[in-house]
């Protein structure tokens, strides 16, 4: 969407409708930040910005409780814990995270519009701190995350944005992954 956000070491939404190309840019989105470049609650706040209602409760604030409530599972059990991100900081880390492989897709149940996704892929989180020497080290943490995507009429868009109705928006993230 705004890819200037890839300035402050984010990855960019993308504007799509399909469902393969969100759910990685979204399970990738979850854990790519630059510590020098943000902090942990812009970050945040910018994921934020990704969440779409849950279609499958009728009411607006049933709807709203599963935003706040997607929000709340995401800062506590997906993403990296704030004394990580700390550990991190303190020695100018930052994280990037590509998925590999195939994405694997799981029912949505009581999804009646047919337009609801959880895709599930490994992702590799490549970790770089600085060695306090000039100098950086590297590592690699393998994971497998899944994430409920929304891809149909009733997605809301991100405010003074591109998107459109029918775009594809994240419902919510695991914090384990599903399979099949």
């Amino acid at each position: 969407m705004d890819p200037a956000v890839s300035e402050r070491g984010w990855v960019p939404e993308p504007i799509t409708t399909d469902p393969e190309t969100y759910i990685r840019a979204a399970l990738e989105a979850a854990s790519t930040f630059d510590t020098t470049l943000s902090t942990r609650e812009e970050w945040l706040d910018y994921l934020d910005s990704w969440f779409t209602p849950d279609t499958r409760y009728t009411s607006e604030a049933d709807q709203q409780s599963s935003v706040d409530d997607a929000q709340v599972e995401l800062r506590t059990g997906v993403v990296l814990p704030q004394e990580e991100w700390d550990s991190l900081a303190r020695e100018d880390g930052r994280v990037v995270a590509k998925t590999s492989g195939d994405v694997i897709y799981v029912a949505v149940s009581d999804d009646a519009s047919g337009d609801m996704s959880i895709g599930t892929s490994d992702v590799t989180l490549t970790f770089t701190r600085s060695d306090g020497d000039g100098g950086e080290t590297a590592y690699e943490e393998p994971v497998r995350v899944s994430v409920q995507v929304l891809c149909g009429p009733a997605s809301v868009p991100t405010l003074e944005s591109a998107q459109q109705a029918g775009d594809c928006k994240v419902v919510r993230y695991f914090t384990e992954p599903l399979e099949p």
